[in-house]
């Protein structure tokens, strides 16, 4: 096939970025944390066991790990347009498919956490294809983002993007979640509210495909000629060998692992734990219950709203203390800001307070310290980023960030069934002595 070159052109018409940037980066948000955070409270409330709630929903997280292998298809294969445009689109019709099959497991299965898996084999198959749609409109969307900007406007729209982002998460983990909640204490059909919930995210994704068809500038990508094709796979191959072989590499892959690592075993049970009934029944040597009894909708306002809310000012007060004091200064206080306030969970696995002033208060803050300091690590995965291949190394550090949440995620569930609530939240705050070996080690390095 002959070389054939393609004009990078903008239709400034129908190119302004603020028709599409905002809506873009919404609509980047909502399939992710549908998937991720969503996911988990509605097999928690479809009365699935905890061990097979921790390990499934895990296993949605590989696309976001693997999808550095397939960057460079979306960047050799068709325009990056048509690659958002064709995702927005599936994940609709993908949604379509999850509120049309969603099992309805029977009132009193829920109420005893005796729901198979196995229910959900096809309802588990549309999360990890939604979650492979959408990790590939991520790759998309931030390519595009680049090639349809100047210089100038890139950096004037850089904030735009990442508010509309953190809307997104407060729209998905709050309000819908909120609606679900809702409509279940309505009808008191636990899979008919999440099928209204889903049918309302599938309508939102098919209106804005519809709608950036039309808007999205008509840009084109700089080649897909087979010379190119083969650049691209040579230079993926050498960005592959120059990150694994960067000075301290090993150090900073064991920080990436290890750093969160209490945070990876809170956030797979948290909601769970939230929305179990209070009272702790052992079957068959399985602890289930001990939670906080929260309704979905009270969930949606505290956790999804109110706690996330606290997440996203405790990241901006990070990136504010550290463009002021830098990462080495910083990044003791922000170790401590993410490991602390997490035994607010211990507290209320103990307690179970009623009050939700309490609860809201203790979610409230926890978040916040976590928001704080994942500050840091963002931070360093810039830094080990730094170099040629800085995009495509900072991909890879991705899926190491992914990773870092996998691995406590396949093991959570069991912890809490063999030990109840009380003792796996003492478990996942242990795990904070790992922030803290990893923190020194790179504190010396930076």
């Amino acid at each position: 096939m002959s070389a054939r070159t393609r004009v990078n052109r903008i239709n400034n018409v129908s190119g302004t970025p603020w028709l599409w940037v905002p809506t873009l980066y919404f609509l980047e948000g909502i399939p992710y944390f549908l998937v991720n955070s969503i996911s988990v409270l509605l097999f928690a409330k479809m009365g699935v066991p905890n061990d097979d709630l921790s390990f499934f929903t895990t296993l949605l997280y590989f696309p976001w790990f693997l999808k550095f292998l397939w960057s460079p298809f979306v960047e050799v294969l068709r325009t990056k347009r048509w690659w958002i445009i064709t995702t927005q689109i599936i994940m609709a019709a993908l949604c379509v498919l999850l509120v049309i099959t969603l099992p309805h497991p029977d009132a009193a299965l829920i109420a005893t956490k005796g729901t198979s898996i196995e229910m959900f084999k096809f309802t588990l198959v549309l999360f990890i294809l939604s979650a492979f749609a959408s990790a590939t409109h991520d790759i998309a969307a931030d390519g595009f983002y680049l090639l349809a900007h100047s210089q100038t406007s890139q950096a004037a729209f850089v904030g735009i993007r990442s508010t509309f982002y953190r809307i997104a998460s407060v729209f998905s983990q709050g309000i819908l979640v909120y609606i679900a909640g809702t409509i279940e204490n309505q009808t008191g059909d636990i899979p008919l509210s999440w099928q209204v919930t889903i049918a309302i995210t599938a309508i939102i994704l098919f209106m804005f495909g519809i709608y950036h068809y039309f808007v999205l500038p008509k840009c084109e990508d700089v080649s897909t000629s087979d010379i190119n094709k083969s650049a691209s796979w040579k230079e993926l191959g050498n960005s592959f060998v120059s990150f694994f072989t960067k000075p301290g590499i090993v150090l900073a892959i064991c920080f990436m692992l290890l750093y969160r690592l209490s945070e990876g075993f809170l956030v797979k049970l948290c909601p769970a734990f939230l929305v179990d009934v209070r009272q702790t029944n052992v079957i068959n040597g399985q602890i289930f219950g001990g939670g906080l009894g929260m309704s979905t909708h009270i969930y949606g306002l505290l956790y999804g709203t109110i706690g996330v809310i606290c997440l996203l000012a405790g990241g901006i007060v990070g990136g504010l203390v550290i463009a002021r004091k830098g990462l080495k200064r910083s990044i003791w206080g922000m170790a401590l800001a993410l490991t602390l306030p997490s035994f607010v969970y211990v507290f209320l696995s103990y307690y179970q307070p009623t009050s939700l002033w309490l609860i809201g208060s203790a979610i409230g803050f926890e978040q916040l310290g976590y928001g704080y300091g994942f500050t840091a690590y963002m931070m360093y995965m810039i830094h080990v980023s730094e170099g040629k291949y800085k995009t495509a190394h900072y991909a890879i550090c991705t899926a190491f960030m992914a990773l870092s949440m996998m691995i406590p995620g396949f093991v959570a569930g069991k912890i809490e069934l063999s030990w109840g609530y009380n003792m796996f939240f003492w478990i996942a705050n242990a795990c904070s002595i790992t922030t803290f070996i990893v923190t020194y080690f790179v504190y010396k390095k930076l």
